[in-house]
C-alpha cells in the first residue's frame, strides 16, 4: 500500500492510497482518480517523502458499547489524513470538520449498496462491474478483508440524516 501526495488543476492538494504506483497510474488513466473538494479529474502526482513503517499498524478498534461505523467506499482514491496520521490533538477543529465535512459529501453523493458493500466493492476492483462510488455497511472483518485484497475502504461516521 502506498500513499501519494496528489493535486487537482484547482490546486486543491489531498492525499490517496493504492495498492501500487501502477495502481494509481491505471486508475488515473480511467479517469477513476478525482479531487475530494472539486471533484475534478485533472490529478497529479506531487513530490512526497517516502514513509517508513517501524511498527505493525494498529488494529481497527471501537470503542467499549458503540457500535461499528458503517464502511463507506468513496472512490478508487481515497483522500485521507496524511501517513503517518498525525495526532488528532495536532489538527485545528476547522480542519477536522472541514475533512469530516468532506467525507460526508462524498458519502451522500454515492450509491447507497447497503449490507452488499464488500461483494459490489470486490466486483467493482475486478472490472466486473461499473466503476463509481459506492456506500454501504461493512463489518470490522469485512474491512480488513477488503483491505488486505489491496480495495480500498474507509469507515467514516454516519451521514446526519442516518442519525436519527
Amino acid at each position: 500500500m502506498i500513499v501519494l501526495d496528489l493535486s487537482c488543476a484547482n490546486e486543491h492538494r489531498f492525499e490517496g492510497w493504492f495498492a501500487s504506483s501502477a495502481a494509481f497510474e491505471s486508475q488515473l488513466a480511467r479517469g477513476l482518480v478525482s479531487c475530494p473538494v472539486c471533484n475534478g479529474t485533472e490529478v497529479r502526482r506531487l513530490p512526497s517523502a517516502p514513509y517508513v513503517q517501524t511498527r505493525s499498524a494498529p488494529a481497527l478498534e471501537t470503542p467499549p458499547g458503540r457500535p461499528s461505523a458503517p464502511a463507506q467506499r468513496t472512490s478508487s482514491a481515497i483522500a485521507a489524513s496524511p501517513s503517518p496520521a498525525p495526532d488528532a490533538g495536532t489538527l485545528a477543529p476547522a480542519a477536522v470538520a472541514e475533512l469530516l465535512g468532506a467525507l460526508r459529501r462524498m458519502a451522500k453523493a454515492a450509491e447507497d449498496v447497503g449490507e452488499h458493500l464488500p461483494e459490489e466493492a470486490r466486483r467493482i476492483h475486478h472490472g466486473e462491474a461499473e466503476a463509481r462510488d459506492i456506500r454501504g455497511a461493512a463489518s470490522r472483518d469485512e474491512i480488513e478483508e477488503l483491505l488486505e485484497e489491496g480495495i480500498m475502504v474507509l469507515p467514516v461516521p454516519p451521514l446526519d440524516d442516518e442519525l436519527h
